[in-house]
């Protein structure tokens, strides 16, 4: 789940390609966008149409849409490393560009924490603290983001390119030695089973009372946003931090779609290689998890980059950039406000009687609800931040 979304301030007088300052990158908006389209009834579109082809393309279309039992990757998988990513490919423009001019560094900090804490504090509102529901949940998608964020922004903040390649390595070989060389009662040493991992060892050690708030079977053993697997979400910040600087460069642009495609290709390989012995894992966040994501959003952003920025298509991704540039905020207001009740008052009836066209009807006249929501905003020039 990045640059836009609730703000103290409601920022007007832009447009996508000026909302956050001269020069805004659409493809970065676009991407955003495209990663949050399928968390806003995108999921539903797809598979419900995937069922009407026939039984089992239903089947294996939705298979896409949910996470990994525990070893493997699917398209569900990659929804939240993709967001993270975008989260790294804002902060050269959000900071690194902010340092080079020489804006205050306390400053920086206090935006930092504050962006921190009101992402903290929308997840907690998320996992529905005001209904008093003890024990109250501390982890979650938005808390482990801003973690995710605060990490990075700090690494970002104290090091150049050189050292935040160095803090991203480092943050994937010390999540790896830790899981394979610091034993847990009962297991031992470099085990990957929802049983004997590390991670959810100490998630049942810290966090007891969380180890209830998902019905996947790896939830009675650990939580999937739990305690450890925070530091190599922080690192798949980070890829999107180092292509963010290419952005920035005087690189040619066919040089830049080179490292995009190549380097994440090459990414995706080693991943697979690692996995052979750290194993691809969603819930535990691993490192080999880390970099094979990395890779495919590296490449998926430089189709966007190429077919955006360089090519001049832009009309096509526009759906995407009115999603992206008010990401995080249908993100919270859909766990709040039951959108399909507004799409039921014009189309209650025709999804009644339209068979087994229904849920797709649902799905659709959902997120058509949200689009236009978000597009009101857009043209309204209002888009929220942190």
């Amino acid at each position: 789940m990045p640059t836009v979304s609730i703000q103290a301030k409601v920022h007007k007088g832009a447009t996508s390609s000026d909302a956050a300052g001269v020069g805004r990158v659409v493809s970065i908006d676009a991407l955003r966008g495209f990663d949050m389209f399928w968390l806003i009834r995108g999921y539903g579109v797809v598979t419900a149409g995937a069922a009407l082809i026939g039984p089992e393309v239903g089947k294996a279309v939705a298979s896409q849409f949910d996470h990994s039992r525990w070893v493997g990757f699917t398209f569900w998988d990659f929804i939240a490393p993709l967001f993270l990513f975008v989260v790294g490919l804002s902060m050269p423009y959000s900071i690194s560009k902010r340092l080079q001019r020489g804006d205050s560094r306390k400053e920086l900090y206090i935006h930092i924490l504050k962006r921190t804490g009101i992402l903290l504090l929308l997840g907690w509102v998320m996992n529905a603290w005001f209904a008093l529901d003890f024990p109250l949940r501390i982890t979650g998608v938005l808390p482990r983001i801003a973690l995710s964020y605060l990490i990075a922004a700090l690494i970002v903040m104290g090091t150049g390119v050189r050292g935040q390649i160095l803090w991203t390595i480092g943050l994937l070989l010390g999540y790896w030695a830790a899981m394979a060389l610091i034993p847990v009662p009962g297991f031992g040493a470099g085990v990957y089973t929802m049983e004997g991992n590390l991670s959810g060892y100490l998630d049942r050690l810290l966090l007891p009372s969380h180890v209830r708030w998902c019905c996947a079977d790896y939830a009675k053993f650990g939580d999937f946003m739990g305690v450890l697997g925070t530091f190599p979400s922080a690192a798949s910040v980070m890829p999107g931090v180092l292509c963010g600087h290419l952005l920035r460069s005087s690189m040619p642009a066919s040089r830049k779609l080179l490292v995009f495609w190549g380097g994440g290709a090459a990414a995706v390989g080693l991943a697979l290689l690692w996995g052979m012995v750290h194993p691809i894992v969603t819930a535990l966040w691993t490192s080999s998890y880390v970099v094979y994501a990395a890779g495919w959003s590296m490449m998926l952003y430089g189709l966007f980059y190429w077919l955006i920025d360089v090519r001049g298509y832009h009309k096509w991704a526009f759906p995407f950039v009115v999603i992206g540039m008010n990401a995080l905020t249908i993100y919270f207001l859909q766990s709040q406000f039951r959108f399909a009740d507004f799409a039921n008052i014009v189309m209650r009836g025709i999804i009644h009687r339209s068979g087994r066209y229904g849920d797709l009807l649902t799905f659709a006249s959902t997120l058509a609800v949200e689009w236009l929501f978000l597009y009101w905003l857009y043209r309204k020039r209002i888009f929220w931040k942190v």
